[in-house]
């Protein structure tokens, strides 16, 4: 059984466990059957820290772009995203999008990084990954404006509902669940885990973030990925090989410049 981490930030997990260094943490997801990441990159100051990784193991790969929540560094262009995107261990754009729960104001800001970061994935065609928190109205509004659906991508570390699910799929986007999906709290996103067509899901961890349970308030790792597909196949009362075999395929038929391992 192979899983994909489609979303983790390697650049930043706790490696305290493993002596500081990232071997331990990635030989301790390659145990628990996780045999491809995705590390994203948030910032264009730390893309070097994103892009290492990926140029020293071939079961890792990258991204580009800035976070919206990212106030201080550079400010992409389309011009610039494009020309970073040129490096063969990215795979995607992003990841962007908008977050008005800790931004405040005028985001006028957010949104036209957005569409930057939109511009650069139909240019490059590399899909996106998108970051929406309490912003799902013009998220949804400005993929639609832009015709995002001609580079299509990921809703990262989906929360909402099903209705949002359907509308983000018309416009030929992927769905990530995370470890949220674990939370007993999280009534609706798993009704949404048990409808969603086995063909357009992905699953994360956005370690360090949000660990699943039973690690819930303690540091991501990629290796705990295999608990957002368990708690999935249960939700579908199906077997977790299956949860791991469509999600892998789909990874890579939607970053299709990844390598797949033989």
């Amino acid at each position: 059984m192979m899983l994909v981490d489609s979303h983790c930030h390697l650049d930043r997990l706790d490696l305290t466990p493993y002596d500081g260094k990232l071997e331990g943490a990635l030989n301790n997801a390659r145990e628990h059957g996780v045999g491809h990441m995705l590390c994203v990159c948030i910032d264009l100051e730390h893309l070097e820290d994103v892009l290492t990784p990926a140029r020293q193991y071939d079961f890792i790969t990258a991204s580009v772009g800035v976070h919206p929540n990212e106030h201080e560094g550079e400010e992409p262009d389309c011009d610039r995203l494009v020309a970073l995107a040129q490096d063969e261990q990215v795979v995607a754009i992003g990841e962007t999008g908008l977050d008005y729960f800790r931004s405040e104001g005028d985001l006028e800001w957010q949104r036209e990084r957005f569409r930057q970061h939109i511009a650069a994935a139909k240019q490059t065609k590399k899909p996106l990954i998108i970051h929406m928190r309490d912003a799902t109205a013009d998220t949804l509004k400005i993929l639609k404006e832009e015709n995002a659906a001609e580079a299509g991508g990921v809703m990262h570390c989906f929360v909402e509902d099903w209705n949002t699910a359907k509308a983000a799929m018309d416009m030929n986007f992927h769905i990530s669940f995370s470890g949220i999906v674990t939370f007993n709290s999280a009534r609706e996103l798993k009704d949404v885990a048990r409808k969603m067509p086995l063909d357009r899901m992905l699953v994360e961890t956005d370690a360090p973030y949000l660990a699943p349970m039973p690690y819930r308030g303690k540091s991501n790792q990629p290796a705990y990925v295999r608990y957002v597909a368990e708690k999935i196949a249960e939700l579908r009362n199906i077997d977790v090989e299956t949860i791991a075999a469509e999600t892998t395929d789909n990874y890579f038929k939607l970053f299709s410049s990844a390598r797949r391992p033989l």
